[in-house]
């Protein structure tokens, strides 16, 4: 099925402005710019190779350059049912929800509901007397609070089971000292900031982020409504496959969006220091570098970041699997610390979904990728690499 291009311009409001400033530098990447070529081409060929070589039925891919957004949809929503992927298709995002999560606690701080220094039992009381409700909310928003591991253990199936298993959780590592990328970490770091915002968590997500933001096609259940839309993806052995629910999924990967709306939000991440406040202080608190992580990925709460100029090498490293499974040094980054131009990206996936986005403000340019297939990270790195490039090459032309 051929490649469709919806051509979608930014909102007034969100409208960048100032663009000289992109200048005839070289590259933010360390590699020289090819001749410009058109964003749907260098598009649709990377549709094209990523479909073919990890069989993925359906793939969106959203990029939005100085302003300008365009979305470009190829292959169907289900291996077996034919229907196209559309603007409109939503597909899970899976990890990508915890910037969503972040943002819900950037809201709470500029609110004044919450400190990041609060320890977690300040608004779970019930961890009063446990090891991990002296962890703080900055450590459990940046996998920093010990260890927690990748995942709940198995037999963990409810959120009580969760939140027991938490109380008797003893760390590996002092929390502060090490990185070990986390759903339990992060989780936890969302139900007490909902919380501290007095309402759940799926209530909070879907008010204080989801329509404060203008997000119409962005869901944590989606609704019957909506439902011929949603993609079927396809797991390891070839079944058609959603994501099932989990203790604390809704905190760590359990948004569903289209690459319209995903893109949006990427917008507002570019455009935020244009915004009005609230917004823009709670997506500067997002955005703001909390930890070093070895020589090249900073840590903030939900983005992880890399400074500029930046090889497709050490964005390769800072998504590689030993990254992701293995605990790693860290180094606190002081708050007024400059933040110079900065790459900010995330991988997300489900069973049956695959999920990557980065953008570079200091260059409004942003792209979106979204398959109903888990591929691999480096294939998503990979192909977002190749379109940023194009992106960046039309800005400067």
């Amino acid at each position: 099925m051929p490649t469709k291009s919806y051509a979608a311009p930014m909102s007034r409001r969100l409208a960048l402005t100032g663009l000289a400033s992109f200048g005839a530098a070289a590259s933010w990447f360390s590699v020289a710019q090819a001749r410009p070529r058109s964003l749907e081409d260098v598009a649709a060929e990377v549709a094209r190779a990523l479909m073919r070589e990890h069989d993925i039925p359906g793939l969106a891919i959203g990029l939005t350059v100085g302003g300008h957004a365009s979305v470009f949809v190829h292959g169907v929503r289900a291996r077996d049912a034919g229907a196209p992927v559309t603007p409109r298709t939503i597909f899970e995002i899976g990890s990508v929800s915890k910037v969503y999560t972040a943002l819900l606690g950037g809201f709470a701080r500029v609110s004044g509901r919450l400190d990041w220094s609060d320890p977690v039992s300040r608004h779970l009381p019930e961890l009063a007397s446990s090891t991990i409700g002296r962890s703080t909310l900055l450590q459990l928003g940046t996998y920093a609070a010990g260890g927690l591991p990748l995942q709940f253990p198995d037999g963990i199936q409810t959120d009580e089971d969760a939140m027991g298993w938490l109380r008797t959780w003893v760390p590996e590592e002092t929390p502060g000292e090490i990185r070990r990328y986390s759903n339990p970490s992060i989780a936890l770091f969302g139900r007490a900031v909902a919380a501290a915002v007095g309402i759940p968590f799926r209530e909070a997500i879907e008010s204080e982020v989801i329509a404060r933001l203008g997000l119409e096609r962005t869901f944590t259940e989606v609704p019957s409504g909506a439902l011929e839309d949603y993609a079927w993806g396809v797991s390891r052995d070839g079944r058609a496959v959603r994501v099932s629910p989990g203790p604390f999924d809704t905190e760590a990967y359990g948004i569903k969006a289209s690459v319209a709306d995903l893109l949006r939000f990427v917008e507002i991440n570019i455009a935020s220091a244009a915004l009005q406040d609230p917004i823009r202080r709670a997506v500067a608190e997002t955005q703001r570098p909390r930890f070093q992580v070895a020589d090249h990925l900073i840590q903030g709460l939900g983005w992880e970041q890399y400074a500029l100029p930046l090889a497709k090498e050490t964005l390769l490293a800072g998504n590689a699997p030993e990254v992701i499974f293995d605990p790693q040094p860290v180094r606190l980054i002081e708050q007024d610390a400059p933040l110079g131009p900065t790459l900010f990206n995330k991988t997300g996936s489900t069973g049956g979904f695959g999920a990557y986005v980065a953008f570079v403000p200091s260059r409004a340019v942003g792209v979106v990728i979204l398959a109903n297939r888990n591929y691999p990270i480096s294939a998503r790195v990979d192909a977002a690499h190749r379109l940023l490039l194009a992106a960046d090459a039309a800005v400067l032309s």
